[in-house]
């Protein structure tokens, strides 16, 4: 039920006088809860508030009659709001009078109303009902004339309904499911209103996470153009049968949601409510499941994306989810013809049933719970600026680049601008891999899928430690080599701290050029003509600081490979100003070594202080494992304060350098000192 402080739900019964509506007005009083449902017949509310009545509103001048229609509805909106009940109204939108066709809805019932249904009655029937019905008088109108008035209503009824936000169903001839249909059709309509599809969807999130209580990372996936190149809505009304009523308005276009998207409404939640109505009234339960069965037939999963779920399967801290602003019903089945019904679960919509509306929005917030609120890795892919916000609310993504003519086009833009403007980082992969890259590699790198080097990854695992937020090299060959030295009791001084020294420029290239990107930037060739080369990006707003003094050869080390960046030497969190920070985009937070954290949980703390928004990176020799465990002070700071760490190695080992065998003594010969 509708709180009070809330708009109320409106719903409007429309079609011509005589097509049936104040019977079904009075079917649905026998129905649904008068405690939750306010019933009123549009020409009664007028009668009551206009002084005379019915007979003394119809003697009024056109401009008076709109007047009191507002009025009306605004009683009925005030009702309701009162009441916190759903109204349920009978209502007209155009008269006949002499073959001329007069317009009597008012610009407040365009505010008002949240659904209209219209009564799509064959004129035929319509005429019979007129003539025989006993208690109004109703003018012979011809067949052809009820018939053209009927269209020119539901064309612009259709029409006002998608430009101001207002859902439309067509109700066609009686049946014995009927009154069933019409139910569920308010019921839907009152519960979109009542409460809110973010909702619903954190429920369908819930059920998710219920049933995988050790996982770690999930994969949440978009369907259409991502794991097939068909888009399964499409083929779904491409393959219905068109002679069967009530289809007979969608003859003329393969599929009605590319008139509905590209629209006023555009990809907005009330087009995709809209698009949920549009497949209830294409087919019944019955016809739609076996529809779906045919689209689900003609459609293939790309090759890879069957490998790699065949892989997640056997790891059980691995998940895929499929959120699809499709056909849940269609995935479903395509997925249990691939053997993973049980193993994956499919987040969509289309029909009432399914309990949700799948938008841009919805897909950033499953995402955004479970990284954020649930503490998972994830990694997002998908192929469309449908799509990216969820790829950017992911602690990974990957961009499905498929073939040239059929792929998005504005999704070269969109990524164009969300790399450029909100330093958005992505991979592609491309499907299948003949097709020509998006954008470069600069932007948007390649990465297969079936790589040896990606399964390890998704696959790694530290079972409570911040995957999202870490990077590590250990167990690398070049990690075995860098850490060596650093490691050797013979080896101090100048020496270890060249060896640290080369293990910052290691992190610089290899972590940072992901961590941070890179750009591409003009410079002349040997040969005298002008090529591309390319850097880290935002060099020149990026500062280092060397964490006195065991940070200093690492981060001296990372300033040789960004030569531009600013360098700070810091004993203590003060040192590093607000001059230090204002109009940086990075700050980089170099020590060797990370034991307990506390004091890079110091510098971080005060560097957010001093400034929000800036992006913190921390990169460091040798980080303790239990301080990116969750619950550890460190890797709270690192989700608080949205914190990557870049290590060379990840160590178990807790024991603490002390005296001659600290870090900071060794690389400074300082050890007689301790």
């Amino acid at each position: 039920m509708p709180s009070k402080d809330m708009r109320p739900a409106v719903i409007g019964l429309y079609g011509l006088p005589g097509c049936g509506k104040s019977f079904l007005l009075n079917e649905l009083k026998k129905h649904l809860s008068h405690s939750e449902y306010a019933f009123f017949e549009g020409s009664d509310v007028i009668s009551s508030i206009v002084p005379g009545g019915l007979s003394t509103f119809q003697e009024l001048e056109e401009e008076q009659k709109q007047l009191w229609r507002g009025f009306a509805i605004d009683k009925i909106v005030s009702e309701c709001q009162d009441s916190a009940k759903t109204a349920v109204v009978a209502g007209h939108f155009m008269f006949w009078s002499q073959g001329e066709l007069a317009t009597v809805w008012t610009p407040k019932d365009k505010t008002a109303y949240t659904h209209i249904m219209y009564l799509d009655v064959p004129e035929g029937i319509i005429a019979k009902q007129r003539l025989d019905d006993v208690h109004r008088h109703r003018a012979e109108i011809p067949l052809a004339e009820l018939a053209r008035w009927q269209q020119a209503e539901i064309d612009q009824l259709s029409h006002l309904c998608q430009r101001h936000g207002i859902l439309f169903s067509r109700l066609p001839e009686r049946s014995r499911s009927h009154i069933a249909t019409v139910l569920k059709l308010i019921q839907f309509s009152s519960l979109v209103i009542t409460e809110a599809n973010a909702t619903r969807v954190d429920a369908k999130v819930n059920n998710f996470l219920a049933d995988h209580a050790e996982l770690e990372t999930v994969v949440v996936v978009d369907a259409d153009k991502t794991l097939s190149s068909e888009d399964t809505g499409v083929v779904f009304w491409q393959s219905l049968d068109l002679r069967r009523p009530p289809l007979d308005a969608l003859k003329a276009q393969d599929c009605p949601l590319s008139d509905l998207f590209s629209g006023p409404l555009g990809y907005s939640e009330a087009a995709f409510l809209q698009a949920t109505l549009l497949y209830e009234e294409a087919a019944n339960e019955e016809d739609f499941e076996r529809i779906c069965d045919i689209v689900a037939s003609k459609t293939k999963m790309y090759a890879e994306f069957v490998s790699l779920f065949r892989s997640i399967a056997c790891h059980d801290y691995v998940r895929v989810l499929v959120v699809t602003c499709g056909i849940r019903r269609v995935w479903e089945k395509i997925l249990h013809r691939e053997g993973f019904s049980r193993t994956i679960q499919v987040i969509g919509g289309s029909r009432i049933s399914d309990g949700v509306i799948v938008t841009a929005d919805a897909k950033a917030q499953v995402v955004t719970r479970l990284r954020n609120q649930e503490n998972l890795r994830v990694l997002a892919i998908g192929d469309s600026p449908l799509d990216l916000p969820m790829l950017e609310a992911a602690s990974e993504a990957i961009v499905v680049t498929g073939d040239e003519h059929t792929r998005s086009r504005s999704m070269n833009d969109a990524l164009l601008e969300a790399i450029k403007t909100r330093d958005f980082k992505a991979r592609q992969t491309l499907l299948p891999g003949t097709v020509s890259p998006r954008l470069s590699d600069a932007l948007l790198p390649q990465v297969c899928l079936n790589s040896d080097e990606f399964r390890g990854s998704l696959f790694s695992r530290q079972r409570g430690c911040l995957h999202s937020a870490l990077w590590q090299a250990t167990g690398k060959h070049s990690a075995k080599l860098l850490m060596s030295p650093t490691r050797n009791a013979l080896i101090a001084g100048p020496a270890l701290r060249k060896a640290h020294s080369d293990i910052g420029s290691y992190l610089a290239w290899e972590f940072l050029s992901g961590a941070l990107g890179i750009e591409e930037y003009q410079m002349q060739h040997v040969q005298g003509h002008t090529i591309s080369g390319y850097r880290l990006k935002h060099e020149k707003k990026t500062t280092i600081a060397a964490l006195m003094r065991g940070g200093e050869p690492m981060a001296l080390g990372i300033s040789d490979t960004l030569p531009s960046a600013v360098f700070v030497h810091a004993k203590i969190p003060d040192d590093i100003t607000k001059d230090h920070l204002d109009g940086q985009k990075t700050v980089i937070l170099a020590d060797s070594v990370i034991n307990s954290g506390r004091t890079m949980i110091q510098f971080i703390e005060h560097i957010r202080k001093e400034h929000k928004d800036i992006r913190i990176v921390v990169v460091a020799g040798v980080v303790q494992e239990e301080t990116i465990v969750r619950g550890h002070a460190f890797a709270g700071a690192m989700q608080d304060h949205d914190v990557c760490v870049g290590a060379l190695r990840v160590s178990s080992n807790k024991f603490v350098g002390f005296k001659g065998t600290d870090t900071g003594h060794r690389l400074f010969n300082t050890t007689h000192m301790a």
